[in-house]
């Protein structure tokens, strides 16, 4: 069992934390009120098969006091050290300051008679108890968003990497281009099969059209360079935490160069990625054609 408190003041980044989290594979919950945490441990402990991984968010806006108990609570919890983490976000006052002012929310702890500078010393005050059991305190006054992942993800998840899952899609032009795409490679250059008669019935995925586009030089090539291509930028792409990439492949109908050729890059990035995954869209008829 595994099992992380995040904890921090407003607009240090807990939420970003949380979602990296996630992304990681742990459960995530946000604001929960410290009083549930015997209950909720209780019950990891029963069920835990050694794979089990929770992660708590806990603010300022704890139901009535409950954070002075924090301590009492977490050593009534008789959790290994191996086994839990607590983590505390914070960042300059000048810093959250200007958070607060260009997202133009509302601190939580602001009200008509408490204005954001007083809330943001407050929330200090509110949140020691568990500032105090940190076994990791991180001060992202200077990080961007995509840098306190990268070390949220070093420190505490122990990967230097992401794994993202690379998804090839083919299409064809005609019934209009995927809209989650993050790159598109246009193949409608290359020799269209369609214009053999005898291949013109089968797809990419038959032997038929296989051998055709095989033996096509440029088609090899297409394949060599936009394998080259994803090789060189995708890594990019992950350091700087992205979950999913996908990369759509189009020809004109989406039947046999789009599908040849994103079965080939499939295949040849399984041999490197763990999560790789291939979708014909046209052969699975999800569209009309555009008129």
């Amino acid at each position: 069992m595994q099992f992380i408190v995040v904890s921090g003041r407003s607009g240090s980044g807990k939420s970003t934390a949380l979602q990296l989290l996630e992304d990681c594979g742990y459960t995530c919950i946000d604001n929960l009120p410290v009083s549930l945490l015997p209950a909720l441990i209780g019950q990891m402990k029963a069920a835990d098969k050694g794979d089990l991984k929770l992660a708590v968010g806990i603010d300022a806006r704890n139901i009535g006091g409950d954070l002075s108990r924090y301590p009492s609570i977490i050593k009534a919890c008789n959790l290994e050290s191996s086994q839990f983490t607590t983590i505390f976000l914070d960042a300059s006052n000048t810093v959250l300051l200007k958070r607060f002012s260009e997202t133009r929310r509302k601190h939580p702890l602001s009200d008509n008679s408490v204005g954001l500078k007083q809330a943001i010393d407050n929330e200090r005050s509110i949140l020691e108890p568990v500032a105090n059991l940190a076994d990791v305190t991180l001060d992202t006054s200077t990080l961007t968003l995509h840098e306190l992942r990268s070390v949220i993800r070093k420190k505490i998840v122990g990967e230097t990497r992401t794994t993202a899952a690379l998804s090839f899609e083919s299409f064809g032009f005609k019934y209009g281009m995927p809209v989650d795409a993050d790159f598109v490679f246009d193949v409608r250059c290359l020799p269209n099969p369609f214009w053999k008669p005898e291949l013109r019935s089968h797809t990419g995925l038959e032997a038929p059209v296989q051998a055709f586009l095989t033996e096509q030089p440029e088609v090899m090539s297409m394949i060599d360079d936009i394998a080259a291509f994803i090789s060189k930028w995708l890594p990019a792409f992950q350091a700087n935490n992205r979950s999913y990439f996908t990369v759509a492949i189009g020809c004109t109908g989406g039947m046999h160069r789009s599908v040849f050729i994103a079965e080939q890059l499939t295949r040849l990035f399984k041999s490197h990625y763990s999560n790789v995954q291939v979708r014909h869209r046209q052969l699975a008829g999800q569209a009309e054609p555009i008129h």
